[in-house]
């Protein structure tokens, strides 16, 4: 008999995990304690990502991983029975307050007590992301019940404790938070100095309700489940189920975007489709041309001292030049949770883009830059894919003049460490055998002497970058294919240029691709994962360089 290595067997975990996940979706609801519910959890235990830290621990509650979950979900979602995910149905135009998770924008209502609704425009990415989300909330809050209960069923006084912090909590009342770091320390199976660091990771969070409510509410669903037999319960709304895969958001996302190029005059001009966050281009353009800024060095510093929320007096006036000379801001009314901008390089007063990058001097080749923020899984192609067709207006179509296609992503890196850059030579779809080899237009020779390790090769784009575990990810690096690190979106967009130049024509066939990407975390390394932390501060060298060297590259093609 063969014997399978764990990465093979960690592969199968996956592929269990997505099938039957499709499944569910195609049924329209679920119990996690259910046949399909355990068969869930059990592919995720055996998989046992690395995001998840201790998931596998039958005592230990997994805090980091919490805190990452948690943020990337409604707050008060650990209170409710029922979760219905749902597409965009009108609750917008609704008397619901919308809830806006921290670190992935989707509105959320809480319908009442026992229910919340969320809304999913993303794709099936996104499903996947946050089923994966809630399963693990099943399990810790299982291990959170088991904890706090003796064997025979009956609630310990630590329990009995944290219910009282819990409600003195509610009541905006004083408690010992020593002690009740001690009660929750015995609950979660941490000790105390890890539960008070926790705690307080929660509290700085200001996007979540308290650690001790999360865990006393997961708890407490959890307890009733055993002791009343009150089961929790997913379901998907019949118009999400209709509307998932066919671009029904990416369409109007595109479609709005082409209209104000027609409107401004800008449809036919040279255009540069760039895939970033937004901040970096418009302080790097505008902070050149408003402040004078001369080169990549003087441009890191302002933005080090401008921040990432470029709220600052700096900030502002690189804003408010940036209006009046070109910038068009479009903030998404879709339901991408995609923001647009285009910048009319025609309506500059400097005739440089940034230092030694000319403008040209004919108005009818000075090129636009449609700037979009992050895309999340296979959204990417349905908006990329999109935004490349035609414009069609009274019966005609209009191409766009699409001369480059530039992709600035975050990734986890397999070798270096995070802020490190990453430079694609191809792009290996997991699970399936779609490759995408393409002629790179950005090399690491680009990004030499700049204090930044460099590592050029494949990329692999992931089906979830929760489900990835060590096995896995040593397989890609350590095998023939020498992946540097693993992201989500780029096989997609490259799935999308690849069909509009070389099969559908909607653009030219020369059109030139330019991939980086900076190192948001190691998965590999403790201590190091997503569930880690955010780059902050240390993100803006990285950030601005590849946005410095996009431009330069942009520049080329004038």
């Amino acid at each position: 008999m063969i014997k399978r290595t764990k990465a093979q067997q960690s592969r199968s975990a996956i592929e269990r995990l997505y099938i039957t996940m499709r499944h569910l979706f195609t049924r329209g609801n679920y119990k996690p304690t259910g046949v399909s519910g355990e068969s869930l959890i059990e592919s995720l235990l055996i998989l046992s990502p690395e995001i998840y830290g201790l998931v596998t621990d039958s005592e230990k509650i997994e805090l980091d991983g919490l805190l990452y979950v948690m943020e990337r979900l409604p707050r008060g979602i650990e209170e409710c029975r029922y979760i219905r995910l749902i597409s965009r149905e009108g609750y917008e135009n609704s008397g619901f307050t919308p809830i806006v998770p921290a670190k992935r924008r989707r509105n959320c209502y809480r319908v009442d007590e026992d229910q919340m609704y969320v809304e999913m425009t993303r794709g099936k990415s996104d499903i996947y992301d946050i089923l994966t989300h809630l399963t693990f909330l099943f399990i810790e809050s299982k291990k959170i019940a088991r904890n706090s209960m003796d064997p025979k069923g009956a609630i310990n006084l630590n329990w009995e404790m944290l219910e009282k912090i819990v409600e003195k909590e509610r009541r905006d009342e004083e408690f010992n938070r020593e002690a009740a770091c001690s009660y929750l320390s015995h609950i979660t199976g941490r000790t105390f100095e890890e539960t008070h660091q926790a705690v307080e990771k929660f509290e700085s969070s200001h996007h979540t309700n308290s650690l001790f409510s999360i865990v006393y509410n997961l708890g407490s669903l959890s307890m009733q489940e055993l002791a009343e037999g009150k089961d929790r319960q997913i379901s998907f709304s019949a118009t999400l189920r209709e509307r998932v895969g066919h671009h029904v958001y990416g369409e109007l996302w595109a479609e709005r975007i082409k209209k104000v190029l027609d409107d401004e005059g800008l449809i036919q001009r040279p255009i540069h489709i760039i895939s970033a966050n937004l901040h970096s281009f418009t302080n790097t353009i505008y902070g050149h041309q408003a402040l004078g800024l001369g080169g990549f060095e003087e441009i890191e510093k302002e933005a080090l001292e401008i921040g990432m929320s470029g709220k600052n007096n700096k900030g502002r006036e690189i804003q408010s030049y940036a209006k009046n000379h070109g910038l068009i801001e479009l903030p998404d009314l879709s339901g991408t949770n995609i923001g647009v901008q285009i910048i009319d390089t025609g309506k500059m007063a400097v005739k440089s883009l940034i230092p030694a990058v000319v403008l040209p001097e004919e108005t009818k080749k000075k090129p636009v830059l449609i700037v979009m923020d992050y895309a999340f899984g296979e959204q990417a192609y349905e908006c990329f894919d999109e935004l490349l067709k035609p414009y069609e207006k009274e019966g005609k179509k209009i191409p766009l003049d699409v001369v480059t296609a530039s992709i600035m992503g975050k990734a986890g890196i397999l070798k270096g460490s995070k802020g490190d850059i990453m430079i694609p030579t191809s792009h290996v779809f997991e699970g399936t055998a779609d490759n995408y080899p393409f002629k790179n237009e950005l090399k690491s020779a680009d990004f030499h002497g700049y204090g930044l390790q460099l590592f050029e090769g494949p990329m692999i784009t992931v089906l979830g970058t929760s489900l990835q575990n060590r096995d896995v990810l040593q397989y890609f690096m350590e095998s023939s294919w020498r992946a540097v690190g693993l992201e989500m979106e780029g096989a997609h967009y490259q799935k999308a240029i690849q069909s509009s130049s070389k099969i559908r024509n909607n653009i030219r066939k020369n059109v030139k691709v330019l991939y980086a990407y900076y190192a948001s975390d190691n998965p590999l390394e403790t201590g190091s994962t997503l569930a880690s932390g955010a780059l902050g501060m240390e993100g803006i060298r990285p950030t601005y360089l590849i946005t410095y060297k996009i431009l330069e590259k942009i520049g080329e093609t004038f």
